[in-house]
């Protein structure tokens, strides 16, 4: 269909910014702020910071305000940024694919230790997140990052954000394609760079060949999935335009595979797309995945070919579909050694736990960890003579190796607790909730995803959690709006809303255990939770 007008289509010529966002990245490139962060602002401290670069430019080097302490989540759209906003920052460290040597993680961990109050989240996009930051103390942890190849560069704003890979690329020995060559080249060759840094929105990007799609390509603005062509041998399909927050949608397959040595040139030409073609009126629509939904694949497909691309891309199969997508346990690496997953609490560690992980892993192993798409560690090329002392000093961490199945499948995002647009505080009612759980229903042992998010921006992937939890003000207190059915893989569909369907937080752990018990008594044989979500009466879901 033909591009609507006045969207601010940079390929139709029209350059003129539409809202305060374009013009603040027209008026200075987010990429200069960092000159500004080590000659001014770390030297004349929170208040010299000019109000354009504290709330939109910081972003593109990670850096986000930290929401002041004491503040309601009934406050949280009434008051102006300025007063939600405390002088610190949220730190968020760039970790391509997840992988970092023993000697980064430490660094993270020691820099969580001292400048952060020793607090440190692993998020489902396999960053590390610092808090408590000062700005006064950025070029420091700048410098250290630096020193052992790490960055914050890129990891907000609206630009490619991290690339999420499988934690075990290269040590898997089912992996369809060890896709860390890949992850490595389009990093190397476009993050940072100013052709892709003035994005309409934020851009995710998935870049896997693991055969549990552990890094949930269907909802990446771009996925490449790893597949075995019959005729051209591994490479990925290509999937474009997944996202949720406010307007979810599962990103499309463009039926097009893409050689190895091609994923850095397709990446490009994706994410030019996006930036020629992209929204640029509203924010509320200028995710690509608007733009798909206008033009459809095969539109996509064919503009990507002709204008982006040095040559049109075969057909290729699909992936195969699979549900259980975490890497939780001990488990045979291709080379002999084990990989060990573990799962935190909804995400939450510390300095001082990263820095004894890292030695840990340094001392029994290669000294290599890894993030994962579900908030856990992996330690990997562990020998197998070292295997149960490893797992003993995590199980001692609270890094869960055989965690129940409530706290395996429970995600949390950062929350009322430093976040400027949270309702609701996450991690702490998270672990309430798993705990507590874990208590009532000890021999539940079916699959189950627990995504708790703070507002409607869906940072922990509510809509495809089994239970789906929005935070919301329910009866004038803290609460949840609950979404039930939610999944990826085999069957994939976002959870049902029913009307009026909110618990309070103080309710949510009796909910929830009615709910389960419900599920139990009512579900088929061998019928998951989602399923049987999608298709129970109303009055059984409350």
């Amino acid at each position: 269909m033909p591009a609507v007008r006045g969207q601010g289509q940079w390929a139709l010529g029209y350059r003129e910014p539409l809202n305060a966002n374009e013009q603040s990245k027209k008026d200075s490139s987010p990429l200069s702020v960092k000159q500004r962060i080590l000659d001014i602002y770390s030297k004349g401290g929170f208040d010299s910071i000019d109000g354009g670069d504290l709330r939109g430019r910081f972003r593109w080097y990670g850096l986000y305000t930290q929401r002041a302490q004491g503040i309601p989540g009934g406050k949280t759209a009434v008051l102006e940024p300025e007063e939600l906003e405390a002088p610190y920052f949220m730190l968020r460290v760039r970790i391509d694919g997840g992988q970092m040597t023993g000697d980064q993680l430490r660094v993270i961990g020691e820099l969580a230790t001292e400048y952060g109050r020793d607090v440190a989240d692993v998020t489902d996009r396999q960053n590390i997140q610092l808090h408590w930051i000062r700005i006064e103390d950025v070029p420091a942890i700048w410098a250290r990052l630096d020193a052992v190849g790490l960055s914050t560069t890129e990891a907000c704003g609206d630009c490619p954000r991290v690339i999420i890979g499988c934690p075990l690329a290269g040590v898997a020995g089912d992996e369809v394609v060890d896709a860390s060559g890949a992850i490595r080249d389009v990093s190397a060759r476009y993050i940072g760079d100013p052709a892709f840094a003035n994005l309409p929105r934020k851009f995710k990007t998935s870049i896997s060949g693991c055969v549990q799609h552990c890094t949930n390509h269907e909802i990446n603005d771009v996925a490449f999935v790893g597949v075995q062509h019959p005729e051209l041998g591994v490479g990925y399909d290509l999937w474009v335009g997944g996202g949720l927050s406010t307007n979810p949608k599962l990103g499309v397959r463009l039926n097009a595979f893409v050689e190895p040595d091609r994923v850095a040139e397709v990446w490009a030409g994706v994410t030019g797309i996006f930036r020629d073609y992209g929204y640029r009126r509203s924010r509320m629509h200028a995710r690509l995945k608007f733009l798909m939904a206008d033009w459809g694949p095969e539109k996509f497909r064919e503009v990507l070919e002709t204008e982006y691309l040095s040559a049109p891309l075969p057909d290729g199969p699909p992936p195969i579909a699979t549900d259980d997508r975490d890497h939780v346990g001990v488990h045979e690496q291709a080379d002999g050694n084990s990989y060990i997953g573990t799962v935190a609490r909804a995400g939450r560690t510390s300095g001082t736990q990263l820095q004894r992980v890292a030695a840990l892993a340094t001392q029994y192993a290669s000294g290599r960890v890894a993030t994962t798409a579900q908030q856990g560690l992996v330690v990997l090329d562990v020998p197998q003579e070292h295997v149960d002392h490893v797992v003993e000093a995590l199980e001692l961490e609270d890094l869960r190796v055989r965690p129940s199945r409530f706290r395996r499948g429970t995600l949390a995002c950062t929350g009322l607790e430093f976040c400027k647009l949270a309702i609701v505080e996450t991690k702490a009612r998270s672990v309430d909730l798993y705990s507590e759980l874990e208590k009532r229903l000890p021999d539940f042992d079916e699959p189950i995803t627990i995504n708790v998010n703070g507002c409607p921006n869906s940072c922990a992937r509510f809509q495809t959690g089994d239970i789906g939890l929005k935070g919301s003000i329910v009866d004038g207190e803290e609460g949840f709006q609950v979404h039930l059915g939610g999944s990826m893989g085999t069957d994939p569909g976002f959870g049902r809303k029913s009307r009026g369907l909110k618990v309070t937080a103080d309710g949510t752990v009796d909910y929830v255990e009615r709910l389960l018990r419900t599920y139990l008594k009512h579900r088929n044989d061998g019928e998951r939770f989602a399923a049987w979500a999608r298709r129970a009466d109303e009055s059984l879901l409350r």
